[in-house]
């Protein structure tokens, strides 16, 4: 039976010249865009076909996003080192960059944005501020992965997010859609997300594809070793990311296909500062990593978790509180319309920037570099 493609997810080695890249990898944004365009024309064409997408869910969790949300992690959770995350965890330069962007300035910064380029509307600003507050433990992964990240630090960061957005999602949406308007003299609004809706779509999102990726490294390790492991194991289910990930983008945007190409206007409105937040964010986040001498790869994992955005929880937090046709909901929908080719593209800004890096100084030790895989 032939081995499945490679692609840059198999193998931490990954050159980020475009022209050693594998065919997978090479048209990535190709696989990605006409992941989009068949969803938008599947949900434009086909009648009925977003009504029973969304009716295929349980206690307001989507079955068809969810299954490919954790077919599309558990291959990259797979290969976290999990017995390196403490030097991780012991950099605390790295930890406390990211909770400054991701809870910080993240927010504030989509606030900002959607008060400046949506004044005049209302619905759309308020989707786009419950976006900026849904910080990402999901697609972040592939998106680390794809430009060479730091596994072990993503891994952690995003379980760190997970613990703060159980923790903060709700206060925040308080002070940015009711407070804060409120002493500025703007117009006030609320959503409804309790702690425990908040902690369902973590343990579903990030816990449940985290616990078989530790699992199955500790569990193939122990039977098979490594070796096998990561040498014959990894490369089989490596390409299943990328899988997941076109499946998920095909069914999210053929959800939303016929809102999305029947308000094109709104669209593009919404898209201006989705557009600059993700600028911003991810600029920022990799100067910041720059400047701090965290070296490329957790550098390229600041940026990336700083800049992504939970769209799950966002669009089910926008119509839980104001409707599935509410114009929060659609602002929650176009984010990964804009999220998903915008930070593509980042990840080869990000491939063309590694030649500038010397390497890493972190505090405590150095983490052992991953094994370059010689498999064909």
């Amino acid at each position: 039976m032939s081995s499945p493609p490679r692609t840059t997810l198999d193998d931490p080695s990954r050159a980020p010249a475009p022209g050693r890249l594998s065919t997978l990898d090479r048209f990535l944004p190709v696989w990605i865009g006409a992941a989009m365009a068949a969803g938008l024309l599947l949900g434009r064409l086909v009648p009925g076909l977003g009504g029973a997408l969304s009716a295929v869910e349980v206690d307001g969790v989507s079955l068809p996003i969810a299954l490919g949300l954790l077919v599309m992690m558990y291959p990259v959770l797979a290969k976290v080192r999990y017995d390196r995350l403490d030097a991780v965890t012991g950099d605390k330069r790295l930890l406390f960059s990211s909770l400054f962007l991701n809870w910080v300035i993240g927010p504030a910064l989509m606030f900002a944005l959607a008060w400046t380029l949506l004044p005049d509307l209302s619905a759309y600003r308020t989707g786009l501020i419950v976006v900026g507050l849904a910080r990402c433990i999901a697609m972040v992964i592939i998106w680390n992965d794809l430009a060479c990240g730091d596994r072990e630090a993503a891994a952690v960061l995003v379980a760190l997010n997970s613990v703060f957005q159980v923790i903060a999602f709700a206060a925040l949406g308080w002070f940015y859609l009711s407070v804060l308007p409120g002493w500025l003299g703007l117009e006030q609004a609320g959503i409804d997300a309790s702690p425990w809706d908040i902690a369902r779509s973590v343990l579903l999102f990030l816990g449940v594809p985290l616990l078989a990726g530790f699992l199955s490294r500790r569990l193939g390790e122990r039977s098979r070793g490594r070796e096998w492991y990561e040498g014959t194991f990894l490369p089989r289910v490596g390409p299943w990311a990328l899988y997941g990930l076109l499946f998920t983008i095909v069914v999210l945007f053929a959800l939303q296909g016929d809102a999305i190409t029947s308000k094109p206007l709104d669209v593009a409105r919404i898209a201006l500062p989705l557009l600059a937040y993700f600028a911003v964010m991810w600029g920022g986040g990799f100067a910041l990593g720059a400047a701090i001498g965290l070296g490329y790869e957790r550098t390229t994992t600041l940026a990336f978790t700083a800049a992504g955005n939970n769209f799950e929880l966002a669009i089910a937090v926008a119509i839980a509180t104001f409707g599935a046709v509410s114009g929060q909901a659609l602002a929650g929908v176009v984010g990964p319309l804009i999220e998903v080719p915008v930070l593509v593209g980042l990840v080869y800004v990000s491939l063309a920037l590694r030649r500038w890096f010397r390497p890493p100084t972190v505090s405590g030790p150095t983490p052992e570099p991953p094994p370059r895989s010689t498999s064909a």
